[in-house]
């Protein structure tokens, strides 16, 4: 749940909504084969539970000044540019996540953990 008080009260956006918009933005932009767990014990929670779990390849942190920072695992298509895709995800997520929110984005981490065929 990200929590920030502004002069108009308390805005409260739950984990589930920036975990789905941030794997959408990313999911969008071309050479993305997809988002991939994080860490092992959230590949094992998917797979014993039978169902997606809904912050997969996604973390978001907030900072004391209200900044976020954003972590995604990624998995690429082989034969594209690795940079390029990278550099398309950071703009398209910070964009969408201050768009769609009004926060600021400071940082995007992109980590390739994979690389999958076309087929």
């Amino acid at each position: 749940m990200v929590r920030i008080e502004n002069h108009l009260g308390m805005i409260e956006i739950s984990s589930s909504y920036f975990a789905n918009l941030v794997g959408h933005a990313a999911s969008e932009c071309f050479g993305v084969a997809g988002l991939v767990h994080r860490t092992p014990v959230h590949g094992l929670r998917a797979f014993l539970s039978h169902k997606d779990i809904p912050d997969k390849g996604v973390k978001v942190r907030i900072l004391n000044n209200g900044d976020l920072h954003i972590d995604l695992h990624i998995a690429v298509t082989y034969g594209v540019n690795i940079a390029a895709i990278v550099k398309s995800i950071v703009h398209k997520v910070s964009y969408t996540v201050e768009a769609a929110c009004g926060l600021n984005v400071s940082k995007v981490n992109v980590f390739v953990a994979d690389m999958k065929v076309r087929g």
